[in-house]
């Protein structure tokens, strides 16, 4: 499903958010309100947002002014307004941003139903109410209805969660989530429960700053500033409430209380300011702070340690509530936090799993039993971390915690490559920050870390793993590449192919364990492997296309071999994402596990395809889907007599006949 056209139903602040971003990406963009002053609102909002974006690349020189202002005038004309559903059966993509109230979104969903095309998506901008609920009025399509939640301001927060509804098809989710990219913010995928994912971890964490403040009478500034100073946060709990909005954020505190219970905490003075309407920076300033002081009683000094360890323990049992309820994967909880709440790995500031993975899960897990000790059941340790840590994976300091981190054999190693060995297997890190792109090192470190495994010959098998716990590789280094001249650009090519060749073809098993985004090159790396292994969070594509460029590394080729060839074209030809579960239903990836169970997964094929004949192991990979089939047969035919009058068959007739595990020479 592609989007040439889209619309908001809402206008306002929020609904020209919506509108501006959904037009910066130069798609067409209608938007819609009973009240033609609420439409107005929304176009101007638009206007204003754009003004200051270009305004902010002509100081940093990097537009003309009389740029500037041609875009400008092409942005707004993208965006028109009415009052009426004109224009809607055009539209393949709409964006609901009525107020947070069932009944209306209700409403507005059955006029939706009835007005838009068959195939358009329907997707609701809301904070936490059900999708389900929503669809179901949605006699014809129920199955396209999708959450859709922008953050505020839509036109700077980079987060979208994509809330998938009982009747949500994995097609519509896909589409969602390249909608969302394609209006360049950052979509994580979730199902659907009250607050979805960030909002519920921010309120399971504000909750009990809440409940402190209230409980022992302390000083909103000393708070806020012991948890600015910790860095788990960019901002303290009461000044962000008040740039939010108190109406807003007591809606959802309000909501996540009735549906969680007495966990979710709703502060007092909250409720009493939003009746005396002071809600913060959206009416002029007062809410928990005016001028500076704060408005609500409370003047003692907090235990900042405590707080803190209150504030990222709750942050990380709902965290883990989440996975262990299917609701979310580790990697998109992190970067919903990450894109979502600020918390911005570059300043200090990680998200919850990371965060406890450098912590040591040991340590934070003794933190929690003693809050649970203390303050009672909310602070319960939720069971994926008991378990992580009866397993020994403890995060950075052992190799493997929420996610899994490199520990390189003693010695020269690459630079963009780290090599680990583990008795027969070995794995190769992708090391190239920020976000392994495949550049003229990587294939250089590749091939010479390669090179060392297949001469050792104690390696039977060879993973491909990504030392940055959120992305496996966003593609070729195109800037790299564009600055080599032809012969050094052809050689690059040539020696590339003969290594993505040569790791389908060598004696030693090769496994990608994709974690993340693998796009373009980093997809054609994985698909050089004989098995690809999928963290649920996984999303692969060759968007080469939209480069006006092809896929160079045998995306062509080795894509229509996996997935066959019409799903091959079409991907090549369209260049969107496809998300875990589909690549597995059309057999890019082999498996599909969770995302902090992928290096183990990916390590327990390594260890059974390690054991098996060296030999027959190379034979296979080697005659296996070859040409067409009778040139397929001829070398199925040559390849099984190479393999039958080795050593190692004989070896393996014996131990079968004998009741015996095999020892294979490799001869």
């Amino acid at each position: 499903m592609f989007v040439s056209k889209a619309a908001v139903v809402g206008g306002g602040t929020m609904g020209g958010e919506i509108a501006q971003a959904i037009a910066a990406a130069d798609i067409p963009v209608v938007v819609k309100d009973i009240d033609r002053q609420f439409v107005d609102a929304a176009v101007e909002k638009a206007r204003t947002v754009t003004e200051g974006q270009l305004g902010r690349l002509v100081k940093k020189e990097k537009l003309t002014q009389e740029q500037a202002d041609a875009r400008l005038a092409e942005v707004m004309g993208l965006i028109s307004g009415t009052t009426a559903y004109e224009g809607f059966g055009e539209v393949d993509f709409v964006v609901e941003a009525v107020p947070e109230k069932m009944e209306i979104k209700q409403a507005v969903f059955r006029e939706l139903d009835a007005v838009t095309p068959g195939h358009a998506i329907l997707a609701s901008n809301t904070s936490s109410l059900s999708i389900t609920e929503i669809g179901a009025q949605c006699a014809l399509k129920p199955d396209k209805v999708v959450g859709f939640h922008f953050f505020y301001p839509a036109s700077v927060m980079p987060l979208v969660e994509v809330i998938i509804g009982d009747d949500t098809t994995a097609e519509t989710a896909t589409a969602a989530y390249n909608f969302a990219q394609a209006i360049r913010k950052q979509p994580i995928v979730c199902g659907e429960v009250p607050g979805f994912v960030v909002n519920r971890i921010l309120m399971a964490t504000m909750g009990e700053i809440w409940r402190a403040q209230e409980s022992q009478g302390l000083s909103l500034k000393a708070i806020d500033e012991a948890i600015a100073a910790a860095q788990v946060a960019p901002m303290g709990p009461f000044f962000l409430t008040d740039l939010l909005g108190l109406d807003t954020t007591l809606h959802v505190a309000e909501h996540l209380s009735e549906s969680y219970g007495e966990g979710f905490y709703v502060h007092q003075g909250l409720k009493q300011l939003v009746a005396d309407g002071k809600l913060g920076a959206k009416s002029g300033g007062e809410g928990f702070f005016k001028d500076g002081e704060q408005t609500i009683p409370g003047d003692a000094e907090p235990d900042a340690e405590e707080l803190v360890a209150m504030f990222t323990g709750r942050a990380l049992i709902e965290a883990c509530k989440l996975v262990e309820e299917g609701v979310c994967s580790v990697r998109d909880i992190d970067v919903g936090m990450m894109a979502g709440a600020g918390l911005d790995p570059r300043k200090g500031l990680f998200p919850p799993f990371w965060k406890a993975d450098l912590e040591g899960l040991d340590k934070v897990l003794e933190q929690i039993e003693q809050l649970e000790e203390k303050f009672g059941e909310r602070f319960a340790a939720p069971v994926l971390l008991r378990r992580l840590v009866a397993q020994g994976r403890l995060g950075l300091q052992s190799g493997q915690g929420f996610y899994p981190y490199p520990q390189p054999d003693e010695g020269e190693q690459a630079e963009t490559i780290k090599l680990e060995t583990r008795g027969d297997v070995a794995i190769a890190w992708l090391a190239n920050a920020p976000m392994n792109a495949i550049s003229p090192d990587v294939i250089r470190d590749l091939g010479i870390v390669w090179g060392r495994v297949k001469e050792s010959g104690d390696v039977g098998a060879f993973v491909i793993a990504s030392s940055i716990p959120l992305v496996f590789s966003a593609g070729a280094d195109i800037k790299a590449f564009t600055q080599m001249d032809g012969g050094k650009g052809e050689e690059l090519i040539h020696t590339a192919h003969a290594l993505f060749r040569d790791l389908g073809q060598g004696r030693v098993a090769t496994i990608a364990a994709v974690n993340s985004i693998a796009f373009g090159g980093g997809c054609e790396l994985a698909m050089a492997c004989d098995v690809r292994i999928a963290a649920e969070a996984a999303v692969f594509g060759q968007p080469e296309i939209k480069l006006g460029i092809i896929p160079g590394f045998g995306g062509t080729q080795r894509l229509p071999r996996l997935v066959g060839p019409n799903k091959a074209l079409e991907m090549n030809l369209v260049g969107d994402a496809i998300l875990a579960d589909e690549a597995l239903e059309f057999g890019l990836a082999n498996r599909v596990v969770p995302d902090h169970e992928l290096l183990e997964a990916a390590l327990m094929w390594a260890r059974k395809l390690a054991a098996q004949a060296p030999l027959a192991r190379e034979q296979i990979k080697l005659v296996s889907h070859k040409g067409d089939l009778d040139e397929g047969i001829e070398n199925e035919k040559a390849g099984f007599a190479a393999a039958f009058a080795s050593e190692d068959a004989k070896e393996g007739i014996g131990a079968f006949l004998g009741k015996r595990t095999p020892r294979w020479s490799g001869r």
